[in-house]
């Protein structure tokens, strides 16, 4: 028996997941909430296998209340069931710790197989989430650096001052503070350091 909590505030989304989840063999609704404050009051004396969970909730939201009930019960698999396509929503859900992302338009077949499919393991998503997802990794974080500007970060990350950059590289300080300029720019930072720390963890250099 798979044993869901469903958190939606809106009633008859709420009520049509009850009467799907209770009707079908081996699911059971153990809880429906309105908001997570009440549902995380309960949760640890469900314990549920799978939480579908609504993102824009009264209160806490859905995002911040994966946190919570995933600090409280890191085994219970959690469903993020939304009508939102924001690429921001998707990964701040999934980086707190949801399983899966689905639509609430999921066909009721395809959401009871997704239920299933999360507690054998697996992360379900939606077609045009999952879509959305893999675009997102393949976008690039900033623009691409020229080869003169890898140089030049190259040898900040060294250590190496202006003047000693420009000595290397036989150009002029001010060519080395006008690269160094379009450096930030394109990688989105302030300062010296900020700009070491993206090259290495990105590995620029």
């Amino acid at each position: 028996m798979i044993k869901v909590f469903v958190i939606e505030d809106d009633e008859d989304i709420r009520q049509g997941l009850q009467l799907l989840i209770n009707g079908t063999a081996g699911y059971e609704c153990v809880g429906a909430y309105v908001n997570c404050e009440n549902a995380i009051i309960d949760i640890s004396d469900e314990m549920p296998d799978v939480v579908l969970m609504d993102i824009e909730l009264p209160g806490m939201s859905g995002i911040e209340g994966v946190a919570v009930i995933k600090a409280r019960l890191p085994e219970t698999d959690i469903l993020m069931l939304t009508s939102y396509h924001d690429d921001t929503k998707v990964f701040a859900s999934l980086c707190a710790g949801a399983s899966g992302y689905l639509l609430k338009s999921t066909p009721p077949a395809k959401l009871l197989e997704c239920i299933e499919d999360v507690t054998n393991g697996g992360a379900p998503m939606s077609a045009t989430i999952a879509k959305m997802v893999i675009t997102s990794f393949r976008r690039p974080t900033f623009e691409e650096l020229t080869s003169r500007e890898t140089e030049i970060l190259s040898q900040l990350c060294q250590g190496k001052s202006y003047k000693m950059i420009a000595a290397v590289l036989f150009i002029s300080t001010g060519t080395v503070h006008s690269h160094i300029k379009n450096i930030y720019r394109k990688l989105e930072v302030n300062s010296k350091s900020e700009a070491v720390v993206k090259a290495l963890q990105n590995k620029l250099v």
